[in-house]
């Protein structure tokens, strides 16, 4: 098998040092194996994206070394393989449309004595099954549908894949077993923990989960290596990617950078952009990444030799 890896930024802002971090991890891990190293624009959510921001970031990764080994993609190019993606689960009955809004969501769930907790949404209660005389068949709809994976149905998978589907319990549904390359064993019930997630917006945008799953695959993605805030979504993936008949790629989940208030550095919380005006400052950021990895800091002269260090600590680190 070859390796492919891939770095997949959202462009709503310049790198900071956290990106860089799964920048690095991704890349190192690529090439420690011997493999090569993607990047995807992850556009899809275009009201969020800032303008030339994408541009910004390939940027600020070749000041760093990180240089794909293909031209990347933009998610925003690809609707037409979500679309059919999303219309062969409807077809088969493992996608249907929704219109409950998160205020509907959470008083149905209040009444069943579930809070949300805090950085999660809370999870689907079913409302708009086609089972539940939800919304379903032929438009007009009350109001511009969202569409779901179902995920209290059935359907075949590989044995010994890692997925089960609970059908003895009161909400049958899917438990997902993954092995994470860092964290170890992993487990989750979809259905319990999140519902029926979401494949494309009500507003028509396509929603992370379709659209990361159908790239991955279309590009051939073997390893992932990403921040351990999207370890969350890994089992949701892991599922569709089983419904619409996909590999699964290995997935490794790298240490979060935490700001000084104890939360994840991020642009939502006033994360500052990376500035790289020179060498010496490109391998200042790349060292500080190195190091919230657990990697040595590097002796090196410029970013290409402290690279090549790194990769060979990654190599024995990581196998």
């Amino acid at each position: 098998m070859t390796y492919v890896g891939r770095f997949a930024p959202s462009p709503t802002g310049p790198l900071h040092a956290g990106s860089l971090v799964a920048a690095l991890a991704s890349w190192l891990d690529a090439r420690a194996h011997g493999g090569r190293w993607l990047v995807r624009i992850e556009d899809v959510d275009r009201p969020r994206c800032v303008p030339s921001a994408d541009r910004y970031i390939l940027t600020q990764l070749a000041a760093c070394g990180l240089i794909p080994d293909q031209a990347p993609v933009w998610q925003s190019q690809r609707g037409a393989h979500y679309q059919a993606a999303l219309d062969d689960l409807t077809r088969r009955g493992l996608a249907y449309p929704c219109v409950c809004s998160r205020q509907d969501i959470a008083v149905v769930q209040a009444r069943l004595g579930i809070a949300r907790q805090r950085g999660r949404e809370l999870p689907y209660p079913g409302t708009c099954r086609p089972e539940r005389g939800g919304p379903s068949g032929q438009p007009p709809y009350p109001a511009k549908p969202a569409m779901r994976l179902h995920t209290g149905r059935a359907f075949s998978v590989a044995s010994g894949a890692g997925l089960i589907f609970e059908a003895g319990q009161t909400s049958p549904g899917w438990r997902i077993d993954w092995q994470d390359r860092r964290l170890g064993a992993q487990w989750q019930n979809v259905t319990q923990a999140v519902g029926d997630f979401v494949l494309r917006r009500a507003d028509g945008l396509w929603a992370y989960q379709l659209a990361v799953v159908v790239d991955d695959a279309a590009q051939d993605i073997t390893h992932i290596v990403r921040g351990e805030d999207l370890t969350d979504n890994t089992p949701r993936q892991i599922l569709l990617q089983h419904a619409l008949g996909l590999s699964t790629p290995a997935y490794l989940h790298t240490p979060l950078v935490l700001g000084t208030n104890g939360e994840k550095l991020s642009k939502q919380n006033g994360a500052p952009p990376l500035k790289l005006p020179d060498a010496r400052a490109a391998l200042a950021a790349l060292n500080g990444a190195a190091r919230a990895l657990g990697l040595p800091p590097a002796n090196a002269a410029n970013v290409t030799e402290a690279l090549a260090m790194w990769t060979q600590a990654w190599a024995e680190q990581c196998p």
